[in-house]
């Protein structure tokens, strides 16, 4: 796969203004943890190859356990994880693929046991994130890997 073209060159600012916020988001009320595996959802719903490597790596280097990640896919079936994370992965789910009808109440309600009213919009602003990320790079097809020393990556002794 070659990449179409490097939006970090052609955009210098509009990219370090979305690094800052990204930033901001990830200093948010919700743990790192979870951060991470909604990451990895959302890549992985949007077929976003360079996103789903880089937040396996960071989610590994930030102490994510290997099999978590592997049930990622199969999140409601899997036993390893709590209602809290759940929740945050049904979120990510649902305003990810944005059903016609809009988010149903059921969800919202089932989220809103676990999350705070701030929690739960610092959440929804790491799910709107990690989709604009998946969005640019699935767009110019950046190759997952590519950044992996500049970002420090190559930490997670994943090959």
């Amino acid at each position: 796969m070659t990449q179409r073209l490097d939006y970090m060159q052609q955009s210098p600012e509009l990219f370090r203004k979305f690094v800052d916020f990204s930033a901001l988001v990830k200093a948010g009320s919700i743990e790192e943890s979870i951060c991470d595996l909604v990451a990895i959802r959302a890549s992985q719903m949007n077929g976003c190859g360079f996103c789903l490597d880089m937040h396996v790596k960071q989610a590994k280097i930030d102490g994510e356990r290997e099999l978590r990640i592997h049930h990622l896919a199969a999140w409601r079936e899997s036993t390893l994880f709590i209602p809290r994370e759940r929740a945050a992965l049904a979120w990510t789910e649902v305003l990810t693929s944005l059903p016609d009808q809009g988010v149903p109440d059921e969800i919202y309600e089932r989220v809103r046991t676990q999350l705070s009213e701030k929690e739960l919009s610092d959440l929804t602003f790491a799910v709107v994130t990690i989709n604009a990320w998946n969005r640019i790079n699935v767009g110019f097809k950046t190759v997952p890997g590519a950044y992996d020393k500049a970002f420090g990556l190559d930490k997670a002794r994943l090959e």
